[in-house]
């Protein structure tokens, strides 16, 4: 076909018809006449003039940036001031595209750091050793009026030692709640955890766990999950079937809450305690249950075994519980 291609071609037969004749389509033939150059395309030069700035002229712009008095001080505000001191250097854009190359466009005032948040890690094998508290809000009979829940959870039992309704949120009823609470308890556990919230934060709250030798702990700033125990139980609360959209006074919220966490404490089985009661595994009855429970798996595995591909046993309590649990250690 380039032969006969050719042929025509030295007979003086346009393109257009030799490829007509031959059945070759033009952008073929054209293709073959100039071939595609594969790779980028040749870097284009650009003519030497008298507007760009020499290295050494360049150098010297990057020295006016980086005196100390400027440290602080933006690009513009730089070429600003050595314009009014009768210094000419460059253009702004053209400062800007030096300061940019040195990589010192972006912020250039010395700001104060501050080191990154612990992440709290606590840890209970048993009862009234970790406590976090929270408070929530519970609508109220109008737009506006909100009533504040404090409650204490104790992270091991998951069993409420404490909780209140106030009418608003106050540190020094924050305070008062958690001293009638271990008061109540009889017994003070080694830290209670909260977040960063006023009054968690508040003086009489420190005040009175640092009077009575109880360690502190509190959420990072911005990190939603370092309190899950109460964020969990706030879920439960407000997602019970008959949990109100509104209370119409206080004392109609008392009443409601205290059944609420009555059932919660006793009847309430939680999957994170092997199917106890709060109460239960707070006050130490769970072992007579779990003898129970033993007693009545094995009667029904003894009924019909073929049932069971291996003898069953009550779920147990873990036996530690964390607020982040840390990392275990990897090997050298």
């Amino acid at each position: 076909m380039n032969t006969a291609f050719a042929e025509l071609r030295a007979a003086g037969v346009p393109t257009v018809r030799c490829c007509a004749l031959l059945g070759r389509a033009r952008a073929t033939q054209y293709r073959r006449i100039r071939p595609r150059v594969h790779g980028p395309a040749p870097r284009r030069v650009s003519p030497v003039n008298g507007q760009a700035l020499s290295l050494l002229e360049r150098s010297d712009v990057l020295g006016v940036i980086n005196q100390d008095r400027y440290a602080d001080l933006a690009i513009c505000q730089i070429w600003a001031r050595e314009l009014d001191e009768g210094r000419y250097w460059c253009s702004m854009s053209s400062m800007y595209r030096i300061a940019r190359a040195a990589g010192q466009s972006r912020e250039r005032r010395r700001q104060a750091t501050h080191p990154a948040k612990v992440k709290p890690e606590l840890c209970a094998d048993g009862p009234s050793q970790v406590w976090t508290w929270d408070i929530t809000k519970l609508r109220g009979p109008a737009k506006g009026v909100w009533y504040h829940l404090y409650v204490l959870i104790d992270i091991y039992s998951r069993y409420n030692p404490a909780w209140t309704v106030q009418a608003h949120e106050d540190s020094e009823v924050a305070a008062d709640f958690i001293d009638e609470a271990i008061a109540v308890n009889g017994t003070a556990p080694h830290t209670v955890h909260a977040d960063r919230g006023t009054s968690m934060t508040s003086k009489p709250v420190s005040a009175l766990l640092c009077d009575l030798g109880i360690t502190r702990s509190h959420s990072r700033p911005r990190v939603s999950n370092d309190n899950p125990f109460s964020e969990a139980e706030f879920r439960t609360l407000k997602y019970v079937y008959d949990f109100p959209k509104s209370f119409a006074s206080l004392a109609e919220a008392r009443v409601f809450l205290e059944g609420f966490f009555n059932e919660y404490n006793h009847i309430h089985h939680h999957s994170g305690i092997g199917w106890h009661t709060p109460a239960s595994v707070h006050f130490g009855t769970y072992h007579a249950v779990d003898q129970a429970r033993q007693i009545t798996l094995t009667a029904a595995y003894h009924a019909n075994p073929a049932r069971f591909s291996t003898r069953p046993t009550p779920p147990r309590i873990p036996q530690v519980s964390y607020i982040n649990e840390p990392d275990p250690p990897t090997a050298p």
